[in-house]
């Protein structure tokens, strides 16, 4: 584990409103709300009927870091913001093709920036 980094629980942050960029459709960026850095094109957000924010994939995978998470008696992969270390949500395996990854993430973990036009 990097300097720096957190070894305890998930997150820290409040889990709610956990939807506030549920229904964001405009295009734009996702970016790390403790740090600023990218992580989510809006063209990859689905809706996946979880009432999180749903992703294919990140917009570039060196700002994340995935981290086996065994809290809740369950065994999931976290994601973490590289940066800063904070934890922005889950990863899980049953998204749609062609990856089939579901980057399920907390909208408060969240700024939206709305693509120029």
């Amino acid at each position: 584990m990097a300097p720096g980094r957190r070894s305890g629980p998930t997150s820290i942050v409040s889990a709610w409103p956990r939807g506030a960029l549920l229904h964001e459709k405009r295009k734009g960026m996702l970016s790390c709300a403790a740090c600023g850095a990218e992580l989510f094109a809006s063209g990859t957000k689905f809706e996946s009927g979880t009432g999180w924010p749903s992703f294919t994939e990140p917009v570039n995978r060196q700002n994340i870091d995935l981290v086996e998470d065994r809290s809740h008696w369950m065994l999931r992969t976290e994601v973490l913001s590289k940066r800063c270390g904070s934890h922005l949500g889950h990863v899980f395996r049953d998204g749609p093709a062609p990856a089939g990854d579901r980057y399920c993430i907390n909208s408060v973990c969240l700024a939206f920036t709305p693509a120029e036009e």
